[in-house]
């Protein structure tokens, strides 16, 4: 049961992330100047940047299961900022929903993808707890 669980939230946090990932992806290769916060003194494009990798590309690698944890590690420094940097004076009705992402997030962190993912699969019983 503890596998299929977190196979569950894997993926469900990994679908859900993916819904602000794709528009930022879409933002980033928009014509035009880049509409975006600067963050911690990065531009805004080099932000955006940052965000689509982790909100898009380290979703989907959360979702399938392949090097999870280093994924994991990503989304929760994202999820980290936004609480902290990005939100930090907007109350919890701003910071809610990333302060959520951030908890399954740490979940995954801590147990790695389980023995329904592709790194299970690739690397077996002891690469999964690597990744």
């Amino acid at each position: 049961m503890t596998q299929l669980s977190l196979l569950l939230l894997r993926i469900g946090l990994g679908a859900l992330l993916l819904t602000h990932g794709v528009p930022k992806l879409q933002r980033l290769f928009a014509e035009g100047p880049v509409q975006f916060s600067e963050v911690l003194g990065m531009s805004a494009g080099l932000s955006l940047g940052l965000a689509v990798f982790a909100e898009f590309l380290c979703s989907i690698l959360i979702m399938v299961g392949l090097f999870t944890r280093y994924a994991a590690v990503v989304l929760t420094v994202l999820m980290v900022i936004i609480v902290f940097v990005v939100h930090g004076d907007d109350g919890l009705s701003r910071q809610e929903l990333p302060l959520l992402y951030l908890l399954g997030f740490l979940v995954v962190l801590l147990n790695g993808a389980g023995k329904i993912s592709l790194d299970h699969l690739i690397w077996g019983k002891k690469g999964s707890s690597r990744y």
